[in-house]
């Protein structure tokens, strides 16, 4: 099975090996037709603290590290 990827921005990197992404997904409402922006913030393991505030990285979806925490950085796109 596939893993699941993800494309956000970096908007926490207080923790230790450890970072939050904030991911928009955009989508219409069933009824009134409106287009809706949801965001949903991640944290994902980050090895060696190599990406910053700001910066695009591409997350995956991986086994579960801690409680919260099941993903990790695949890429970093842009800083």
């Amino acid at each position: 099975m596939a893993k699941k990827q993800r494309i956000g921005v970096v908007v926490s990197d207080k923790a230790e090996k450890t970072v939050t992404v904030a991911i928009k997904i955009r989508y219409q409402h069933p009824k009134y037709l409106k287009t809706l922006t949801k965001i949903k913030k991640y944290l994902v393991h980050d090895e060696n603290s190599s990406s910053k505030i700001g910066d695009i990285i591409l997350i995956e979806e991986t086994a579960p590290i801690s409680k919260r925490k099941c993903w990790k950085i695949k890429e970093i796109i842009s800083t």
